[in-house]
């Protein structure tokens, strides 16, 4: 029971990963950028997180779903996934309006051409 949350995370991870790469919103759009992205964002949440735990303003909240393992004094593993989960999710998003922007038909052939089913 204790991996329950951090399962769940990873399995949020891995669709947002087989999203990414089915209709290719980020990552397999242009890997390099996206890492950039993806470590930048990671970098401020965890800033933020660290800087709230150390005024005092978060805390962690102890459930039985959890691992009970922490990265730092009130920063639980579980939150560095969902952290990564929250910024993959918005690096799709982006990737997904972009493309919506554009028009209807980049959404509906994600594949360049010559290169898809035929």
């Amino acid at each position: 029971m204790a991996l329950l949350y951090l399962a769940s995370l990873a399995v949020a991870l891995i669709g947002m990963v087989m999203l990414d790469r089915r209709f290719r919103l980020f990552f397999w759009r242009d890997a390099r950028r996206a890492a950039i992205v993806l470590v930048a964002g990671l970098g401020f949440f965890i800033v933020w997180d660290l800087s709230g735990i150390g005024l005092g303003i978060f805390f962690r909240g102890e459930t039985s779903f959890m691992t009970g393992l922490v990265l730092s004094h009130e920063f639980p593993l579980e939150e560095f996934f969902f952290l990564t989960l929250l910024c993959y999710l918005t690096m799709n998003l982006f990737g997904f309006l972009s493309r919506l922007s554009t028009g209807p038909s980049a959404v509906a052939s994600p594949r360049r051409a010559g290169g898809g089913r035929r």
